[in-house]
């Protein structure tokens, strides 16, 4: 993290193919072009090898600690479940949590549920596109300025 006195996001969500790399660095730039500093783990930690796991982990916990908003992205039929970690440490700790669902498959077919219900409980806010995304960031941000 650099001496910035921008707000700090952590962008959580898979990143185990190309297609979700390219979305999640894609949400990470909105991000930043909103006016917020990032930590995006795949960016900010070593290759991943068997001996440094343990790092990983700390440097992705490190980031939750510091940050003051977890952006979370839950595409696909399951969210991911380091994603689903990282929400549920940030909500122990009071951070910020936008989920971004922008999947047009029903997970539940009531409505009432577009993820699993104890990630939506946990999150401040929904959003279904990134330019609902670009709201919340904006409207985080002149919240905080009140």
């Amino acid at each position: 993290m650099s001496n910035s006195t921008k707000p700090y996001v952590y962008v959580a969500g898979p990143l185990f193919d190309e297609g979700e790399r390219w979305f999640i660095e894609k949400i990470d730039q909105l991000i930043q072009d909103a006016g917020f500093d990032t930590f995006l783990p795949h960016r900010d930690n070593p290759p991943k090898t068997a001996e440094n796991v343990g790092e990983i982990f700390l440097n992705d916990k490190g980031g939750i600690d510091r940050c003051q908003v977890v952006v979370a992205n839950l595409n696909g039929i399951m969210t991911d479940d380091g994603t689903a970690w990282e929400m549920g440490y940030a909500y122990a700790h009071n951070k910020y949590i936008i989920g971004l669902f922008t999947d047009w498959r029903a997970r539940f077919p009531n409505g009432n549920e577009v993820v699993n219900l104890m990630m939506q409980c946990s999150i401040n806010k929904l959003v279904r596109s990134l330019d609902e995304l670009d709201e919340a960031l904006n409207g985080w941000l002149a919240a905080q300025q009140k």
